[in-house]
Order: C-alpha cells, then structure tokens, then sequence
C-alpha cells in the first residue's frame, strides 16, 4: 500500500473493529509516522476534555481535573515495513465459535489494536476517576535511539509524569508486569594466525572459543520474584565470528552473547555478572537496557489488576522480553504491558488479533478508570 494523499479522518466514535482497521490500513512503517500522527492529533484536539501536545511524531493528550492520581497509557504509532498484509480484513477463525472474529493485517497486534483501544477511550472518559495521560509515538521498531518515546523522556519529561503506565503492547489482553533488562556483549578469544598447514605455529582462536561455549551451557539461570512476579533469566551466544580465509588459522574470535536479566539487577549488576562469567577473556559491553520493576504492590497496580481479573479472570506475568516500560521505569513510574494480540504473530505476514480482546482490554480499562476503589473490600 502507498501512503494517502490526502488528510486521514479519524472518528473515535466509530465501532472499536472499525477504527482498528482505518488505523491499521493508513501505512505507517517507522520513519513514515506523519500522516496517522496528524490524524490523531486532529481527532484528540476535538475533545475538548483534552490538553494536546506534540514532539515530532509523538501525540500527547491529557485531562486536567486536579485528580488525587495520574496513569499514563501509551501505545506507539508504527510498524514494521507491509508485507502484502494490507488492507486489513475480518474474517472468522477456522473453527472458531461465534464471535471467534479475527482482524487480520499488519499492526493489527503490534499494536494499532492497543491504539485503538486508547484511543477509543481518550474520547469517551471526559471525567475519569484518575487524571490520564495518553500517548502515541512514532519510531518504536527501530533502533533505541530514534524511539519516540525516548525522545519526549528527553525533551519534555514532565509530559510523562504520573503514579503508574500502561503499555499497549500485545499481551494476549493479559497483564504482564515490568519488563526484562537486556545485556549483549562480545567475548574475544585471542589466537596466534598460521598457515592452516602448518597449524601447529599457530594457536586457533576459534578451538579456543569452545572454553566460553562451555561456561554458557554449563550455566545454570536463575529465577528471581519482584513485586510477586516470577522473571526468568537467560544467558545465551547469538552470534559467532572468526577467520579470515580458508588456509588461515583464526588469530581471533568473537562470541556475542546476550543476558536477559531480571528487573531487580541493575545494568552495572548484570554487566559485572557477566564479567565474571568469562573472567579471563575480553569482555566489551556492546548494548544495554535496564529492565523495569512492575510495581504491582501499589494499591493503583491492584486496582488495575482487579479490573482486568473481573473480565478475564486472569492474574499478572511477568514480561520476559524488554519493552518501552522501562523508559517509565527511568521516571519512577511503575508500568505493566496490557493490550490485545498475541505477540507470537506480531512481525508475522499472518498477523491478526482476535475481536474480542479489542473489547476485553477496552472493558477493562474503562472499568479502571471510571470505578473508585476497585481493589478494596466492601464492609
């Protein structure tokens, strides 16, 4: 699909499946952002409930009501390049029940659907129970240093303040707490170069390399509980190079190995983890981003959590993988992930979301935002 021409109009009005496919079929691959980003600017500045601001591609819309507390809900705007998976379409899943529709295209989990929800609820909650932030934002799969929402953290940090987050990003409409943190480093190997006839003037950098190969299977990963979720760690090579030709001995070899660490390891803490794993070898931190505590112990978390536990009866995870959360984190602001979607299929040319956890996460958060006290027992 090529890009409109002319304005997109959003109407927030429309039947949630509805304004999920005009979002989803209004290309917007990271870097081409500004034509969805001004049709939701357009449509939040019609709410009059709502102060709108704006940072490049990034859309901000926020009530002002002098509440006792602020969430923030965020979803980005992008998505990663079409693959002849537009224009969206419904269709029924194969052996499905009744109701069992399914929104397929691209953005459809990743996560136009989560935006939609937000959105959707941006025009309706003129008088929530808590102040809302609401925010949508370009450049989020690309690379770290264009992401949208780091760039408003930067720029204008006060427009995310607030007392917990919500990320949009596809959760099968479950909670998913914090986030993990990530580390990748390279572990050199040295070696002494020779003809490969005669090897032994030599030492192979790459045998050399079965030493650091041994230490990651022989490492066992822990489990760590933060905030009563359970996060996995993992320590992993995702990447091996060495030699130069094919009547070379290798005089170096590097083992790019990435750890996946729980939230309650700061990046200096899993950085000396690492080190001391391959003590002996040099180590040279090449990527890093801290992981982000749920704060699910809040009383604001728990009413969260009880709201999504009435419809779905679902209780919080914990979120393995590294999400935008962590940027709230930065803030102190505790955040969890919650939106429709499996992100199995997110980047997938089959990519689709089924109905109704559009409605699922739309109920939910409309039950948080308008009911006092949700988590507290009657008398």
């Amino acid at each position: 699909m090529t890009a409109p021409t002319s304005p997109i109009v959003l109407d927030l009005s429309a039947d949630l499946v509805d304004l999920t496919r005009v979002l989803c079929d209004v290309p917007s691959v990271s870097g081409e952002e500004q034509v969805l980003a001004d049709a939701v600017e357009t449509a939040l500045r019609a709410c009059a409930h709502l102060e709108v601001l704006r940072d490049g591609d990034a859309v901000i819309a926020r009530t002002r009501l002098g509440r006792a507390s602020r969430v923030v809900i965020a979803g980005h705007l992008d998505t990663v390049p079409i693959a002849g998976n537009l224009p969206s379409r419904l269709q029924h899943a194969e052996g499905g029940d009744a109701g069992d529709d399914e929104l397929w295209g691209r953005g459809t989990v990743d996560m136009k659907g989560g935006v939609a929800v937000a959105l959707s609820l941006a025009r309706r909650l003129v008088a929530p129970t808590r102040d809302v932030t609401w925010v949508f934002y370009d450049h989020e799969e690309v690379e770290a240093s264009r992401n949208g929402l780091g760039r408003v953290l930067r720029n204008h940090p006060e427009w995310l303040a607030g007392d917990f987050a919500v990320l949009g990003e596809p959760t099968v409409a479950g909670i998913e707490g914090g986030c993990n943190g990530t580390l990748r480093v390279e572990v050199r190997v040295p070696g002494v170069a020779a003809h490969s006839a005669r090897a032994w003037t030599g030492v192979n950098a790459i045998h050399g390399a079965g030493e650091v190969l041994r230490r990651l299977t022989a490492y066992v990963p822990r489990s760590s509980d933060v905030d009563g979720l359970t996060y996995r760690e993992g320590m992993n090579a995702v990447g091996i190079r060495g030699g130069i030709a094919g009547n070379v001995i290798p005089d170096e070899c590097v083992v790019t190995v990435n750890f996946r660490f729980a939230p309650d390891r700061s990046i200096e803490q899993a950085e000396e983890h690492v080190r001391e794993l391959f003590a002996g070898f040099e180590v040279t931190v090449v990527d890093a981003a801290a992981g982000a505590r749920p704060g699910l112990d809040a009383p604001i978390a728990a009413e969260f959590v009880a709201a999504v536990a009435s419809l779905t009866g679902r209780m919080p995870a914990p979120k393995y993988g590294w999400t935008d959360v962590a940027r709230f984190s930065e803030l102190g602001v505790p955040a969890v992930n919650f939106g429709p979607g499996d992100p199995l299929l997110a980047h997938k040319d089959d990519e689709r979301c089924p109905v109704r956890q559009l409605h699922v996460c739309h109920d939910a958060l409309l039950t948080w935002l308008t009911t006092e006290n949700l988590a507290r027992p009657t008398a």
